[in-house]
């Protein structure tokens, strides 16, 4: 059995998963029993992440070396990951690896740097000046894994943007630094400052301060719903990129696509997440039915099966449609993470794809590709958030303060309006602080 649901267009609209928003999902059962642990007694992961984001805020260092201990298994008497450690991390890599890292940071750097726009808009008078924010926080999720490439993505676009400092965080191992892969691509990219902080305190940390570990203005990076229930607690105190969700993957098929390319890309994304999302729209049944048994085949046999079927029991489906140009209202309503368009039917779509937060053309453009190397970012929208917002990107970290220095006779044409307005609000102090000038200028 194949673990993808066949539907059809109305049933996927009606389907109330497929109209999901963000939401918070609860904590596994391992996770569930492990803060009754932490907490002795039942509490909800909410509260949890509330209770240490507030330690952290109060106790600085010793509630993240408390919290790291309790949590990681991990004591850390300094954080701070020494920057010799990080070059011998880089200089320990196989020449094969070093290569790929630095040949994917220069693409994806080549195409950030197309999103640069440093031109103040307007006047002397009037006008909107750029300027990039003062210090930016990485996280890049650790443990039992490493993403060396979430370093690139998270790091390179703040670089781009002219961040002048940029701190980042990722969890410790048993030995209190940071994963060598992730250590390794931070010095390629000339980040000197690396926390092996994990975690709701890793979050807390870049947001509050701490005694060793200066306040950000803005959080970035992807990680597990504790990290992202952070960022939303801290969310206010600075700015964050997003709070992300589980994987998604929407591929658009006509009749000449790839069943096999498409079986195989619907598995890369379940595998991330028992709650990722994997779903096929075509206009051919036997695409349908190729895909079908091509996931029947590669799912099962893939090193992540047991992730894969649960995630594809919960949200795997194939959804036909009649006609190709049906999928486009059904790719907006979803607004998926990534859309891949696959077949000549469904790349001719490619310019009016609407609310996907990437989306990958062609049978040589896979979601994959995307992760490392393409060039656009792989920190994306997740659970309907394509509809307000788009990958990170250079302009994240860069804000535009309005400056307004008005001539004498911007004053004399605009006052006498501002005056009105404010008398129609009520506030009288506003109309005298300009009624004031009004009668100095004809003095």
């Amino acid at each position: 059995m194949s673990g993808l649901r066949h539907l059809t267009a109305s049933e996927w609209r009606a389907d109330p998963h497929a109209q999901r928003r963000f939401s918070i999902p609860e904590p596994d059962p391992a996770a569930a029993a492990r803060l009754r642990d932490l907490f002795g007694g039942p509490i909800s992961a909410v509260d949890a992440v509330r209770a240490i984001v507030a330690d952290v805020r109060v106790r600085g260092d010793a509630a993240v070396a408390e919290w790291t201990q309790r949590i990681d298994g991990v004591q850390i008497a300094q954080a701070r990951v020494d920057a010799d450690q990080m070059a011998a991390c880089w200089e320990a890599l196989g020449p094969g690896l070093r290569n790929a890292l630095t040949a994917a940071a220069e693409r994806i750097r080549g195409f950030h740097e197309l999103q640069v726009d440093d031109r103040p808009r307007g006047e002397q008078s009037l006008c909107l000046r750029p300027e990039p924010l003062h210090r930016a926080g990485c996280y890049v999720p650790g443990g039992r894994a490493a993403y060396p490439s979430t370093v690139l993505m998270s790091v390179i676009p703040a670089q781009v943007a002219g961040v002048e400092s940029i701190a980042l965080a990722s969890p410790p191992s048993q030995s209190g630094a940071v994963h060598p892969l992730v250590a390794a691509a931070a010095h390629l990219l000339g980040v000197t400052e690396v926390h092996a902080i994990g975690g709701a305190q890793a979050i807390a940390a870049l947001a509050y301060g701490t005694e060793t570990v200066a306040a950000v203005d803005m959080v970035v990076g992807p990680g597990n719903i504790f990290v992202t229930l952070a960022k939303r607690e801290v969310f206010g105190a600075v700015g964050i990129d997003q709070l992300a969700g589980p994987s998604e993957i929407l591929v658009v098929a006509s009749a000449d696509a790839n069943p096999d390319f498409i079986a195989a890309d619907l598995v890369s994304q379940l595998e991330h997440d028992p709650l990722a999302w994997a779903v096929c729209i075509t206009d051919s049944p036997e695409v349908r039915d190729a895909v079908s048994a091509a996931f029947a085949i590669r799912a099962p046999a893939a090193a992540r099966a047991g992730v894969i079927a649960d995630s594809a029991a919960r949200h795997g489906a194939i959804v036909t449609v009649d006609d190709i140009e049906e999928a486009l209202p059904l790719v907006a309503a979803f607004a998926p993470e990534h859309v891949s368009l696959q077949g000549m039917g469904a790349q001719g779509l490619r310019e009016r794809v609407r609310g996907a937060g990437a989306v990958f053309c062609g049978g040589l453009s896979p979601v994959s590709m995307g992760d490392y190397i393409a060039g656009p970012n792989h920190t994306l929208p997740t659970q309907g958030a394509a509809r307000y917002r788009g990958p990170l990107s250079v302009m994240d970290f860069v804000r535009w303060p309005s400056i307004v220095d008005l001539t004498a006779a911007d004053f004399d044409a605009l006052a006498p309006v501002a005056c009105a307005l404010a008398e129609a609000e009520g506030l009288l102090g506003h109309e005298e602080a300009i009624r004031l000038r009004m009668e100095e200028r004809v003095r």
